[in-house]
């Protein structure tokens, strides 16, 4: 039994930092509900909470980017690349592969759209050996415009991916100064997408698709970035409670209106560019007591498995909302019930499906089962 008062060790050793595990729990659990008010209320605005929680996804790059660092950027002249490869495979993959058969399942037992059951079964079984590799597949019905259309959030587990790709082939090699060149260079593609499009909200489906690396490209490097330069920076302890509500108050400001052209697309530039990278180090920074470390145990180890396994449920409860068109107070409860389910069975798939494979394929990484 593991004692809940220590932080949790990285792949080589290290210690989490579990506040940022902690803050990525929050974030996961966000998305969740940004999904389900978005859902009920035909994602419009004025029925959502929690009008910015898409920028989730550029703050899980970030993390990513930060933890990769700290998890392997010493690690390189005893690891090779391939090692690397499939310690990030046996990491990410077996909950990818999860994923895409809840979004099956999801697609074609689906009670209350009917109209996916006329699709023919061969057209459904590609798009799902492609959503199993984590590769775009043609949008399916009842799924908007979706690149990954059997289970949303995989399109950016394939940006995820290719972030590790960049990071281990040629991020990783370079210094600071140029890693830091790299980074202006993406926070500039991505001002020019936030100034054209006033949303961060880009690169989930095929009309904006070239939103996903720029999203990635700029966040997860900065994460890399921040990493190297961290102790340059007042160590400021606020701890996960606090960071958990400054993350709230970012999702939940209104969104900025249209008539002040560019506002909505700037702040949440301003968001994934400056006030992210803060919390960040504010999270590496801090030091928290037994029960709140114990608490960002659970919510950072269940963080991975909430977010890449919540859509396929959501999926049931959107069409019973379009097809069946309840009641507003029946549809919060049906949405209440389906943010239950989808953290029950992520706790579930995490404790008998994802721990147990990922010990098994261990030695697949060069390291003891």
């Amino acid at each position: 039994m593991t004692d809940s008062s220590v932080p949790d060790a990285t792949v080589s050793g290290k210690p989490h930092y579990e506040v940022l595990d902690g803050l990525r729990g929050s974030a996961a659990v966000l998305v969740v509900l940004f999904h389900i008010m978005g859902m009920t209320v035909s994602w419009a605005d004025s029925g959502q909470l929690l009008h910015h929680a898409a920028l989730a996804v550029d703050f899980f790059f970030g993390l990513s980017g930060f933890v990769v660092a700290y998890a392997y950027d010493d690690r390189w002249k005893t690891m090779s690349t391939g090692q690397f490869f499939a310690t990030r495979l046996v990491r990410l993959h077996p909950l990818v592969l999860l994923g895409a058969v809840l979004g099956l399942l999801s697609f074609t037992l689906d009670p209350f759209a009917t109209n996916q059951k006329a699709i023919p079964m061969a057209t459904v079984l590609v798009d799902f050996a492609l959503a199993c590799l984590v590769l775009p597949h043609p949008s399916l019905p009842n799924r908007w415009t979706d690149s990954h259309s059997l289970n949303s959030p995989a399109w950016s587990l394939m940006q995820e991916y290719i972030g590790n790709i960049f990071y281990a082939l040629v991020l990783r090699r370079l210094n600071t100064w140029l890693l830091s060149l790299v980074m202006l260079i993406a926070a500039g593609f991505l001002i020019h997408m936030v100034w054209h499009s006033n949303t961060m909200d880009q690169g989930s489906d095929w009309t904006t698709i070239w939103g996903a690396p720029t999203r990635m490209g700029f966040s997860f490097t900065m994460g890399l970035w921040l990493y190297r330069i961290r102790n340059a920076f007042p160590k400021i302890r606020l701890g996960w409670v606090v960071l958990t509500g400054v993350l709230v108050a970012i999702f939940a400001v209104p969104r900025v209106p249209d008539a002040i052209a560019h506002g909505n697309g700037l702040y949440e530039a301003f968001a994934a560019i400056v006030l992210f990278p803060l919390i960040i180090l504010l999270g590496a920074h801090s030091e928290i007591g037994k029960l709140e470390m114990a608490l960002c145990k659970v919510a950072g180890r269940i963080s991975y498995p909430v977010y890449i396994l919540h859509f396929p449920f959501l999926f049931i409860y959107m069409n019973f909302i379009n097809f069946r068109k309840p009641p507003l107070t029946t549809a919060y409860m049906a949405g209440a019930g389906a943010f239950v389910i989808v953290m029950v069975f992520a706790w579930l798939a995490l404790k008998l499906y994802d721990e147990p494979v990922r010990k098994m394929l261990r030695p697949l990484t060069g390291r003891k089962a």
